[in-house]
């Protein structure tokens, strides 16, 4: 198998810039929609969508990876990160490594590349691990740096990374090319275009012994902050999660070769979906805050408990509705309170419910957005796959 970087022309990435055109331009449209409503959320509101993207993004971005990681642990990381007063939460190392690099990410979009950065992320995500021996810098091991899925005996190889000593200087190259394509960079290119490059690049070329995908992941954030001037709080771990099987698929297809239409135009379409995806989460905010307002001092214990826990689905809401038995086991409530209490939300516009008896289901009674993957046809247009 020849890889990207064995070719002859690697980095030389070439891709159809035309297919592009139009995702380019709605990036930039859905950016300003985004930013509108954001400017017209009261500052209660602001901070709750500060705090739950870049705590989204913490722990979707960490869950591509396999680690699952205590959301109330993060968020408290983080607000404590941004001088917010938050309560004190135990975090595991790799919930304060994450967090903190998510901040970092957010407070310092502007700043260029540099193997500083790219140390000092290392150090914040993994600082924590005992069990490796290159932190906070590239990688130095003489074995192949391989990507590989299937039982030890028949191993396959989906990526094979270049050699460990080839690292320092594939990495000042491609600092060079990341901070010259900025938007005032010399070679200027658009946003969606250099995030997608720069994250197949990076990827490519996998320059630490662990952590390549979030560091990754946060480049591309980077970049699209960058062009957009502002954090882009944009939703793109969680979407490329709910993607994963997708995601690795369009990695791998384009670690092969350095003509990269099919992978950039991919990267389009997910980061669009990611966007729309952002704009629900702001939406649902409002939303939500709307009906808590409307709320408070109504509901007994139980069913505020039940209330914040459908909530915390965000704006595809609770999968199927919650049942009876869902709001016993999250209240402990007999089933005669139980029925008194759901009745009592429904009536009180809290819920609404669907079906009856057992079949019975409800819903929280605010509108839910469910987002529709995107993808970027031949043409260069968009549309929901």
């Amino acid at each position: 198998m020849t890889w990207n970087w064995q070719r002859p022309d690697w980095p030389k990435f070439s891709w159809d810039q035309e297919r592009l055109k139009r995702a380019e331009e709605v990036f930039l449209v859905q950016s300003g929609v985004v930013e509108g409503v954001v400017r017209h959320l009261d500052e209660a509101d602001r901070e709750q969508l500060t705090i739950e993207a870049i705590s989204s993004e913490a722990l979707t971005t960490s869950e591509i990876e396999g680690e699952i990681l205590d959301r109330a642990s993060i968020q408290s990381s983080i607000r404590k990160q941004l001088g917010l007063p938050t309560e004190e939460w135990r975090a595991t190392p790799a919930e304060r490594g994450v967090a903190e690099l998510m901040v970092d990410l957010y407070r310092s979009f502007a700043q260029p590349l540099s193997r500083e950065v790219f140390f000092r992320w290392h150090r914040i995500l993994l600082g924590g691990r005992r069990d490796m021996s290159d932190v906070g810098h590239y990688r130095t091991s003489n074995e192949a740096m391989q990507i590989v899925s299937g039982p030890i005996h028949l191993p396959r190889v989906h990526f094979e990374a270049p050699p460990s000593s080839e690292v320092p200087e594939q990495m000042e190259q491609f600092i060079a090319w990341f901070n010259r394509t900025a938007p005032d960079g010399a070679d200027s290119l658009p946003g969606l275009t250099r995030a997608g490059i720069a994250h197949l690049h990076f990827e490519s070329i996998h320059p630490f012994e662990d952590g390549n995908g979030r560091i990754g992941r946060a480049i591309c954030e980077k970049a699209l902050s960058q062009r957009l001037g502002r954090p882009t709080l944009t939703a793109l771990a969680a979407t490329m999660l709910l993607r994963r099987k997708a995601y690795y698929t369009a990695l791998e297809a384009g670690s092969k070769y350095v003509k990269i239409t099919s992978w950039i135009t991919w990267f389009a379409g997910i980061t669009i979906e990611a966007q729309r995806r952002t704009l629900a989460r702001i939406e649902f905010i409002v939303d939500k805050s709307k009906l808590l307002d409307g709320l408070r001092g109504r509901l007994n214990g139980r069913q505020e408990k039940a209330l914040l826990r459908m909530l915390r689905e965000g704006p595809e809401g609770f999968a199927g509705g919650m049942s009876a038995r869902n709001y016993m086991t999250i209240t402990g409530a007999s089933s005669a309170t139980v029925t008194r209490d759901l009745a009592d939300m429904v009536a009180k516009g809290a819920l609404r419910r669907t079906g009856e008896r057992r079949y019975a289901r409800y819903h929280l009674a605010i509108p839910l957005r469910p987002v529709q993957a995107v993808v970027l046809d031949e043409n260069g247009e968009l549309r929901e796959a």
